[in-house]
This record gives structure tokens, C-alpha cells and sequence, in this order.
């Protein structure tokens, strides 16, 4: 399918769909992503964007939510076996739309143009420079946190240094994507080791008998159901990125093997990794502990490690400095891939000649990043972002039963059982419908940008005949970038 373009330019442009022959000395090639991800690389970047900032910042806002241990943890398997029942339906959405994009893609392909624009509008504007806010904070809180042991640190130098590390990190991901999934490689096992660590420390702490923060695992235990439905939106953040690999299809080696593959391998392990975190953490820390604590793997260390407390900041910020590389990775295709159906300027789908990689779409997210550190409220961010997002990700499997009933012939190389996608659709909607009584200003600012999207898409998408000057202005624009 094709849209109008948005921005349309009288200018020959290097788009994802229309490339044209670079002639060097020696070679003569195409500009276009090149297939260079294995099952390897798959699973890295799965684990990667998984295992960002939020394992390491939403178990404080679980419990603060829930209020007793037992039932964080409970809290904490519903999200993982939520996130796996996802990631089946997102195996069939990719393997049977084998395209770069993720959920825009699927929602395109499924409900058309206008819902597809929606989705790219809010997850410019919402999701995507929201995460990579919290995931900046979170790395410039682990690194500054031990600067200031017996003090607040200064919200300034969090934001500051937040701002200089997505900065970088775009500039490395607009260097080479080969470069990128390296470091990927090594960060996720820096990411593993670091949980690891806590997991044994907690164990071997809890082993030796020091059980009273478990002895009574639900006392205090909230009966507020609106609560729990908050709860589960910091547990859902820190499992967001399972459906991220969806936006690099294209560069995939091998799809149809290597994207459930890769799915297959890293939600479980996710899950049981995140469920003994969970436990290592209640059985040193008690829940106002927990809730006091800026960076809760740091006061974790504190309490168990001794001398080799240092450790724990260094580990962690490694790992979610390697996180926000990896998110800032998957979400920049997204743009380019909406830019190239022309829902957004031509210049978001142009890719570098040589480099091979979205430079455009990469900086244009970067400074969306920049304004979401308008604010330092991290929980804010991710009730906010998360509400959205899984609206959106409701869709795409609603896209599922769509797709079956209008296009049964349809090829599925992957193919879910009904009760699949009708259970994950029926769990999201009972928390989009309580956090809606809930948290509604938060509810309401999401729905405002989404609104907002309808007259955007009738200007950049619909309106064919747009005047002369704004072509010519739009023109000299892509030529400058």
C-alpha cells in the first residue's frame, strides 16, 4: 500500500523504496539497510531494551503501588506471562508482514493510513522520546548517586548528563549499525552479570536467615484495584522491548527463523531473571526502603556487598547506557519506515550513503529526547508513556483477528491460537479502563496528542495540492539536512 507523501518535494531524495546507484572507484551499490543481524544479535537486542533502566527503577514503583511484597512478585509474573503471550501474537504479526516497522507496520497493513499515522504521531511525540528520557535519567542517576552518598543529588546534572548520553549514543548509532550491534553483544552480557549479582547477593543473604522482610509476605497488601493497575504499567515498562526486533525485520537474517527464535529465547529467561531480582531486592530492602531509594540497585549494594559496593552502580549504568543504545537503534526505523509510506517529511526516510544507517530519523528522535528531560519524574514518564503505548500495542493484535477474518489466504508461517490474542486484548483493556478512573490527566494529555494527529494527517497526508512556497521551503530544507 502507498500514502500521499506529507512533505511532497520536487527534489529527487535517497528514500528506503526509490534508491539510486552511488558509483565509486571500485563499487557500485545501493543505499539500503543491509541484512547483517543473526539469531545473536536478535536475542541482544531483545535482552538489550528489556534489561534498560527499568528493572533497575520500577520494582520501587511497584511496591510503593502495591504495597507488600507477596504481592510485587505476583505482580511481576502477570507482567512477564503477559509480555510472552505478546510476543506470540507479535511472532505472527512479523513473520507474516515480514517489514521493518513494528506496530506500524501491522496497524497499516491491518486498519490503513490514518491509524497508522496515529501511532507514528504519538510514538514520535509520546513513547519513544518518553523511554528514552527515563532510560537517560536512570543512567545519569546510577552514575551521579555515588558522588552524593548523604545528599540529594542536583536535578540539574541528572538532566544534564542525561541530555550529553542520548546525545552521544544517536551520533554511535549514526556512526555504524555494525558498531552498534557489537557493543550490544557485550552489553547484554554486562546486563545479565549485574542481575546476577544482586539475584546471588539477595539469595545468599536471605539463606542466611535473614527472612523478616519475607516472613509476612502480604501484610499491607492494597485492595485498590486502580493501584494495582498502576503497578502493572511500571512492571509493563520494564518488559516493554520485547516487541522492538518487530522494527528491524528487514535488517534480520532469515526472519521466519531467527525473529520467534529470538522471541522464544528471551521472554522466558527475561521473566525468571526479573522474578529473582524481585525477591533478592524484598529480602534485603524493606518497602519503605525501597521507596526512599533513588537508585535502588545502588542502596541494594550498599546493604550487601561492603568493600565491593562500588560495583553495582558500575554494572548497572553500564547496562542501561548499552539499553538506551539499543532502544535508540530500533525506534529510529520506525521513523524512517513512516517517512517512506509518506506520513512524515521526506528527509526522516533519507539513510547515509555510506554509513548505511537513518541518520535523519535518528536525530530528529534525539531532540524529542532533549524535551522529555523537561521534567525528572520518572514514574510520571512511565505511567505516561506506557498508557499509550499499550493502547497502541492493542491494536496490533487486534490486527491479528482483523487480518484472519479479511485476508484468510493470507501466508502465516507462525500461526497463534485464537485464545492467544483475544486474552492479551481482554487483560489490556481492563487496565487501560481502570487506569482511566485512575490516572486521567495523564490518560487525557495522551489522548490531546493523539487528537491533535487527525489534522496533521488531513495537512501532511491527504492535502494533495499544498502552496508553492511551502514545497520550495520544504525542498531547501531536505537539501540543508
Amino acid at each position: 500500500m502507498s500514502a500521499t507523501p506529507m512533505l511532497n518535494s520536487p527534489t529527487s531524495v535517497t528514500t528506503m523504496d526509490d534508491v539510486f546507484t552511488i558509483s565509486d572507484k571500485d563499487t557500485h551499490e545501493k543505499v539500503r539497510m543491509k541484512k547483517q543481524l543473526g539469531l545473536l544479535e536478535g536475542v541482544a537486542i531483545i535482552i538489550g531494551i528489556i534489561f534498560g533502566s527499568g528493572i533497575f527503577v520500577s520494582p520501587t514503583g511497584v511496591i510503593q503501588e502495591v504495597g507488600s511484597p507477596g504481592l510485587s512478585i505476583i505482580v511481576w509474573m502477570l507482567c512477564g506471562l503477559l509480555s510472552m503471550i505478546g510476543a506470540l501474537c507479535y511472532a505472527e504479526l512479523g513473520t507474516s508482514i515480514p517489514k521493518s516497522g513494528g506496530d506500524y507496520a501491522y496497524i497499516f497493513e491491518a486498519f490503513g493510513p490514518l491509524p497508522a499515522f496515529l501511532y507514528l504521531w504519538d510514538a514520535m511525540l509520546i513513547f519513544v522520546p518518553t523511554t528514552n528520557a527515563i532510560m537517560g535519567l536512570t543512567f545519569a542517576s546510577y552514575v551521579i548517586q555515588p558522588f552524593f552518598p548523604t545528599c540529594k543529588v542536583p536535578d540539574s546534572s541528572v538532566r544534564l548528563l542525561a541530555a550529553a548520553t542520548i546525545c552521544f549514543l544517536t551520533f554511535i548509532n549514526c556512526y555504524d549499525v555494525k558498531l552498534t550491534t557489537r557493543l550490544q553483544n557485550i552489553f547484554m552480557f554486562t546486563k545479565i552479570t549485574a542481575l546476577v549479582v544482586i539475584i546471588i547477593a539477595g539469595f545468599a543473604y536471605l539463606f542466611m536467615g535473614n527472612a523478616e522482610n519475607l516472613s509476612d509476605p502480604f501484610y499491607g497488601t492494597t485492595r485498590d484495584a486502580g493501584k494495582i493497575a498502576v503497578s502493572f504499567c511500571s512492571g509493563i515498562f520494564s518488559y516493554s522491548g520485547w516487541n522492538y526486533l518487530n522494527f528491524m525485520t528487514e535488517e534480520l537474517k532469515d526472519p521466519y527463523v531467527n525473529l520467534p527464535r529470538a522471541i522464544y529465547i528471551s521472554l522466558p529467561l527475561v521473566t525468571l531473571i526479573y522474578v529473582f531480582a524481585n525477591v533478592a531486592y524484598l529480602a534485603v530492602l524493606t518497602p519503605t526502603a525501597m521507596i526512599s531509594s533513588n537508585a535502588i540497585a545502588v542502596t541494594f549494594g550498599d546493604s550487601v556487598l561492603g568493600v565491593m559496593s562500588w560495583i553495582m552502580p558500575v554494572m548497572v549504568a553500564l547496562s542501561i547506557f548499552g539499553g538506551l543504545s539499543v532502544h535508540i537503534m530500533t525506534s529510529s526505523r520506525m521513523c524512517f519506515v513512516g517517512a517512506r509510506y509518506g506520513h512524515f517529511p521526506a528527509m526522516l526516510s533519507h539513510i547515509h550513503i555510506k554509513r548505511f544507517t537513518p541518520t535523519p530519523s535518528l536525530v530528529f528522535l534525539n531532540a524529542l529526547s532533549l524535551v522529555m528531560l523537561s521534567t525528572s519524574d520518572v514514574y510520571l514518564l512511565i505511567t505516561y508513556s506506557s498508557i499509550v503505548e499499550t493502547v497502541f500495542i492493542m491494536l496490533s493484535v487486534a490486527g491479528i483477528l482483523w487480518l484472519r477474518w479479511k485476508r484468510p489466504e493470507m501466508v502465516r508461517p507462525i500461526k497463534v491460537s485464537l485464545w492467544v490474542p483475544v486474552a492479551f486484548l481482554v487483560v489490556c483493556l481492563f487496565l487501560v479502563i481502570v487506569l482511566c478512573y485512575e490516572r486521567p490527566l495523564e490518560v487525557l494529555m495522551g489522548l490531546v496528542i493523539t487528537v491533535t494527529g487527525f489534522p496533521a494527517f488531513y495537512f501532511g497526508v491527504v492535502w494533495k495540492k499544498k502552496p508553492v512556497w511551502f514545497q520550495n521551503f520544504i525542498c531547501k530544507y531536505i537539501l540543508l539536512c
